[in-house]
């Protein structure tokens, strides 16, 4: 069953959902967030996604080591306070960038952090909610998101089956709207050897719920292959470029690589189709050029018909190859020239031989 966002119906067999994540690219420029936005919807984008939080909403301001951020990540040494103060976008911003993106045919959601979060977006009465990787493991903020009744997108980075299934459970207890898991690699940027995209198949038998993609490799090409498995979302960062300084620039997509991406999904869904042995109109055209049965010698009547005056070559004005071998039984009832396309009425008793 399809799943209803804003005015979009999201799930198999509908054109892939298609999300633009701002993350922390606005760099707390109000003019350049809605450049971005405009060139997401020039990019094919059919929602924005935000983050809403605050730094304190999200962790306490202290450099003890729990708080430090270590590991090979991009944002090694600094404070998780420090890294969320810089990455989070100011709340005042949000119904205008709503408005905008509205006005420009898309969807405007985001993922909520915390309750207050929670309460701000159903003020602003975004169509979903979504729920990021790392607060999979917040049940109570689950419960609280499910409450909405909205539709949720959860992504399952570092999440193992056990979490996700609690996770799910959990909404499903609530219970809440309708759910949309994504496979995700929580790697900045992931590699192509992590994604595991056929962990999106088993997805959506195993927990019956529509199956996307959070897709955080450099690149389409992982995000075209996800659509050819079945993923109806895709969700991709997106900055205007790469080159400007930011917490998630690096791994993020410019506009003219969003719109290749969107373009290659478009062109992977109408490839896909639906099962189907019958020959197209195409197809019929060239059935011309298949091999048949032909004279490639002159033939008298009553001849035998040898591996040497006839074969089976190309175009299609003979007889079907299937009667090669009845025909090197027979003789020739008429004269043949070479070139000539074989028929039945040429081929002594080929009324009983084609019975």
């Amino acid at each position: 069953m399809d799943i209803k966002i804003g005015n979009r119906s999201v799930g198999p067999g509908q054109p892939t959902y298609i999300i633009a994540e701002l993350s922390a690219n606005h760099g707390h420029d109000l003019d350049l967030t809605v450049q971005i936005i405009h060139a997401m919807k020039e990019s094919g984008a059919d929602a924005v996604k935000v983050q809403t939080y605050t730094a304190d909403t999200m962790t306490i301001a202290s450099d003890k080591p729990p708080f430090l951020i270590g590991g090979g990540t991009l944002w090694d040494g600094r404070t998780l306070h420090d890294l969320y103060q810089e990455a989070h976008l100011p709340w005042e911003w949000h119904p205008k960038l709503k408005e905008i993106s509205n006005g420009l045919g898309m969807d405007f959601f985001s993922t909520p952090f915390d309750s207050s979060a929670v309460k701000f977006l159903e003020d602003l009465d975004v169509p979903a909610h979504k729920i990021a990787s790392f607060e999979l493991v917040d049940i109570p903020l689950l419960r609280r998101i499910a409450a909405t009744g909205k539709p949720i997108i959860m992504s399952t980075g570092m999440s193992t089956l056990d979490e996700i299934s609690e996770a799910l459970a959990t909404l499903r207890n609530a219970p809440s709207g309708p759910v949309i898991l994504l496979k995700c690699t929580s790697a900045y940027p992931a590699t192509a050897d992590e994604m595991n995209l056929r962990t999106i198949q088993d997805m959506a038998a195993r927990f019956e719920t529509h199956v996307g993609l959070s897709d955080h490799t450099l690149g389409s090409t992982v995000a075209v292959a996800a659509v050819a498995l079945g993923a109806c979302v895709v969700e991709k960062h997106f900055t205007l470029s790469r080159t400007t300084p930011g917490p998630d620039s690096a791994f993020s997509m410019e506009p003219h690589e969003f719109r290749e991406m969107v373009d290659a999904i478009r062109t992977a869904e109408k490839a896909m189709g639906r099962v189907s042995y019958k020959v197209s109109q195409k197809e019929q055209n060239s059935r011309v050029f298949r091999r048949s049965i032909f004279a490639v010698k002159d033939i008298a009547a009553g001849e035998a018909f040898t591996s040497e005056n006839i074969r089976v070559i190309r175009p299609a004005h003979g007889m079907h190859p299937r009667y090669f071998e009845q025909v090197l039984r027979a003789n020739a009832c008429a004269r043949v020239e070479r070139g000539t396309p074989l028929a039945w009425d040429m081929v002594e008793g080929g009324e009983r031989l084609q019975r």
